[in-house]
């Protein structure tokens, strides 16, 4: 292909990949005597539960095609999951759509869904990065803001919740849900609310904003967005799904057919085992829970204050200085975090260090820091 055949290239549009910022820093931190301690991304590093390994086994002879829209057993064991687990209740069969993990489906909905130059997508000021990258692939005006007053008399297309967030790890109360449910509605606005973190809470409780407290027991103008990579350290399978508003969830479905965008059919086995066990979700939580309360002493005792962090996989963590400065007082001590301003200027001077390393690394990490 010629340079000449490429008039717009489409990743000229998109934010710079930003990890690749991290390399010197990552150098740094493998020469320390005792190896990195890479807290930066936040990929688990757990066994995948037995239940899943079992399941996946069990379903290794597939050989034709999978549907797009997932197999009713996977769905109704979301369904079964989420009124059991968080008390979301009333969705249908066809309000359930698995996905190949949600990165993909956060990059892509703008796009599926139509929305392009003249549009307005509204993210959180503190954000995964992947909803900006949404907005530009679509052609559309991205937009940071945690205010909806500073909208003005602007109408997003689409807006993103994030709770629990990342990086942040805040929980968004019931009563502020509610207010931006009733505000898109009453602005045909279509809210998307990544709730990936649901199942990641230390301190108080976090809500769907699909629970019938928020959303009136009702999914018009509502998608939510969950993933099993964190949940059930099943990152490497790339599953997860979306659900909510019928109609929305019917042409979702419409434009993925056409795209070939399916969930394997052994990985959609593997979903319907796993949303229907618990134990392993909680063996998991509290090997994290007892990681996170290491580390968040060891970072307090070392000078840092942890803002929010009450839920997710990071702590949120400030010197009170530019977050590179934080970032290379870490990789001295061979730990690697990510910078704040990955995620947005409202970051600058924090840095998002994960709970997902070993307990072997996250005690090493504890006696650098002390």
């Amino acid at each position: 292909m010629s340079e000449g055949s490429v008039a717009v290239p489409v990743s000229g549009r998109l934010p710079d990949f930003p990890w690749d910022k991290l390399t010197s820093y990552a150098e740094k931190a493998r020469a320390h005597a005792d190896g990195i301690v890479d807290l930066s991304i936040g990929t688990p590093v757990d066994p995948t539960p037995q239940v899943a390994v079992d399941a996946l086994v069990a379903a290794a002879n597939w050989p034709g095609y999978p549907t797009t829209i997932g197999l009713p057993a996977t769905r109704q064991a979301v369904i079964d999951w989420f009124a059991r687990v968080h008390g979301v209740t009333g969705l249908g069969l066809d309000q359930v759509l698995p996905v190949v993990g949600t990165k993909e489906l956060i990059a892509q909905l703008a796009l599926h869904l139509g929305v392009g130059a003249g549009d307005l997508v509204v993210f959180p000021e503190a954000a995964y990065p992947t909803y900006e990258v949404g907005a530009a692939l679509a052609g559309a005006t991205p937009k940071a803001s945690d205010s909806l007053t500073a909208l003005g008399p602007q109408r997003p297309r689409i807006l993103w919740l994030n709770s629990p967030s990342n990086p942040t790890g805040r929980v968004l109360p019931p009563e502020h849900l509610k207010k931006v449910v009733d505000w898109c509605r009453e602005r045909g606005v279509l809210l998307v609310s990544d709730e990936c973190y649901l199942d990641c809470v230390w301190e108080g409780s976090a809500m769907s904003v699909l629970h019938p407290d928020i959303s009136g027991g009702s999914a018009d103008g509502i998608l939510v967005v969950h993933s099993l990579s964190k949940r059930s350290n099943l990152a490497g399978y790339r599953a997860g799904f979306v659900a909510g508003d019928t109609a929305v969830v019917k042409e979702l479905l419409a434009v993925r057919k056409n795209l070939g965008l399916i969930v394997p059919g052994p990985v959609q086995e593997v979903m319907a085992a796993v949303y229907a066990d618990d134990a392993h979700a909680a063996e998991q939580h509290a090997r994290y829970a007892a990681r996170r309360t290491k580390l968040k002493a060891a970072l307090e005792g070392a000078g840092f204050t942890v803002d929010h962090s009450e839920a997710a996989l990071y702590l949120w963590s400030t010197r009170g200085e530019g977050c590179w400065e934080t970032v290379a007082w870490l990789a001295e001590r061979g730990i690697l975090a990510a910078p704040g301003d990955f995620y947005g200027t409202a970051g600058r001077q924090h840095v998002r260090i994960a709970i997902t390393a070993t307990d072997e690394r996250i005690d090493a990490a504890v006696a650098r820091l002390a």
